[in-house]
């Protein structure tokens, strides 16, 4: 099925183009869930509110951009809405399932793997893990983490340095990085910055 035949089977509330759709992507998205989840239960609960809301707005879709990309704005902003609706900033995460970063510098050195810094964000704090992945990852600026998570922006940046400080420290403990080194060749690992 091609994604302009689903789209368009999601847009008549058709379940068999519906479940394609959600069969394609929620892989994808579980995975963007479980950076941010507490554990694998909720990165599921987070996944099902967000597909629902795919599909409660999916008439918005306007064919600018990709639609994979505007299914993962809509997970994100869920993952975000639900940790601040429970107030889980203080809780630490479960991401022994998370799979799929994606790296998006081209300065990454081969002895780190992203998986493995990926498992080292969760003993960050939820609101240094929280940013760090909004920023590094998900490629939200300052202002707009401040705007979603209802913080200044010099809180969303100190936060970030922060947790980079915090990752640098964890990844030496774990032996993952050797010795100190830039922050930007380790980061590279779990995003972009």
């Amino acid at each position: 099925m091609t994604e302009e035949a689903i789209l368009k089977g999601c847009l008549s509330n058709d379940a068999p183009a519906q479940r394609e759709l959600y069969n394609r992507y929620s892989p994808k998205m579980l995975a963007v869930c479980y950076r941010f989840a507490h554990n694998r239960e909720d990165a599921e609960d987070m996944l099902q509110e967000g597909f629902i809301k795919v599909f409660l707005q999916i008439h918005t879709f306007e064919n600018r951009g990709a639609f994979e990309g505007w299914i993962r704005r809509i997970v994100v902003h869920t993952c975000i809405n639900i940790l601040k609706k429970n107030k889980k900033f203080n809780e630490s995460v479960d991401i022994i399932h998370a799979t799929g970063v994606q790296v998006r510098e081209e300065s990454v050195p081969a002895i780190i793997q992203a998986k493995q810094v990926v498992e080292c964000i969760r003993l960050l704090p939820i609101g240094y893990r929280t940013v760090l992945n909004l920023y590094a990852v998900e490629g939200y600026s300052h202002r707009e983490i401040s705007d979603m998570l209802d913080i200044e922006e010099s809180t969303s940046r100190s936060q970030y340095t922060r947790a980079k400080a915090m990752l640098e420290d964890i990844l030496i403990r774990k032996r993952i990085l050797h010795k100190p080194k830039q922050q930007s060749e380790w980061l590279a690992a779990v995003g972009q910055r």
